[in-house]
Order: C-alpha cells, then structure tokens, then sequence
C-alpha cells in the first residue's frame, strides 16, 4: 500500500485506559504517549478516527448519551494537547446480534473512509484485540497490536497475526516518521507492511 491516509484506532486499552465498561467521564484516562503521539501522525497530514465497539450500551449498563459524555471527555483532553480527530464510529450491539459494524466486521471503518474520502485499503488499524486486528485485514488494511490493554495482559495474541507490534501510539509515530522520510516510504526495514 502507499503510505496511510488514515490511523483508525481502537479506543479502550488502545487510547486510554481499559475499564470494564467505561461509562463515566471521570473514568477516561489517556495512555502514556497518546497526545505526543497522535499529535506526531497528525502533523504527517493522516486522518484520525476511532473506531470502538460498544456492547455496553446493548446491554443496557450505560447509554448513547452517557457514552457521548466519555467522548466528549475524550475530546476534551486530546484538545488540550493540541489533537482533533476526525471521528468517533461506534458499535450498541451486542456480540449475538450478529451486526456488521461490531469489530471484527467493517461496517465502522468503511462509513468513516464514505464520511471522510478516504479508501479503507489506505489505513492502519491499531488496536490491543484480536477483533481489532482482524477489522484491519477484512477492509485490507496494515494493522498494528499495540501492547497496551489486552494486547499487553495477554502479550502477542495468538489468534491474530497484526503487521505491526507497537508499545504505544508513540512507537508508531515514530515509525511513520521514519517511513516517510525514507525514500521508498516503506516501513519494511523497520518491521512494517507497506512499501
């Protein structure tokens, strides 16, 4: 692939800290090296969206209006260190109900790349799950597991193979970084999957 238009990232574990169904604004707390690195991807000109499953509200444990409060938190502390994002898409439905924007389906990333003008063959999708990972190569993505909430409890999944292993969002901004100032633009060298 050329290099990504877009890092579509997962939220929980992935951004800020995993709580068992976060529902309330006072519980967002970001991870070490969200703003500094998100602030570094931006500054290359690629778009930022989540993409984040959200069962909770299925479940009935919290509501539309309380999760837009967590976003609206979520916003808030970005802000602060300078980062917007482009895009908050996420999945109410529980695992049984067989949606197709529940993650490991596409439904979530391909509305955003339709919202956004951007080709979801073109992103990175990061995430500390295997449904995240596996999210990534069903639009043809690069994907990338980021040690972080699950990814760092149960270390390098076995039942997802990401193109990329990251400690932080940080670390992957210093990949591309690095991939966009090399000539060829590729991330190969340095353990990526796109040229």
């Amino acid at each position: 692939m050329n290099f990504p238009s877009c890092i579509v990232l997962d939220r929980d574990g992935t951004l800020i800290r995993e709580r068992h169904y976060l529902s309330h604004p006072d519980q967002v707390e970001l991870l070490p090296g969200v703003v500094q690195g998100l602030s570094r991807i931006r500054a290359l000109g690629l778009r930022l969206v989540i993409a984040t499953n959200q069962s909770g509200i299925g479940r009935g444990y919290f509501s539309t209006e309380e999760l837009e409060a967590v976003h609206d938190r979520l916003h808030s502390l970005l802000a602060k260190g300078g980062v917007e994002l482009d895009g908050i898409y996420f999945c109410p439905h529980t695992p049984d109900m067989g949606c197709a924007c529940r993650k490991p389906g596409t439904q979530l990333i391909e509305q955003a790349g339709r919202d956004l003008g951007f080709d979801p063959k073109q992103t990175i999708v990061v995430g500390d799950k295997s449904c995240d990972i596996q999210a990534g190569k069903n639009v043809g993505g690069v994907t990338a597991l980021v040690r972080s909430g699950y990814g760092a409890r149960r270390g390098i999944l076995s039942d997802c193979e990401p193109d990329l292993i990251i400690d932080s969002i940080l670390d992957l901004a210093q990949l591309l970084t690095a991939a966009k100032g090399h000539p060829s633009g590729s991330l190969y060298e340095k353990g990526g999957a796109w040229s």
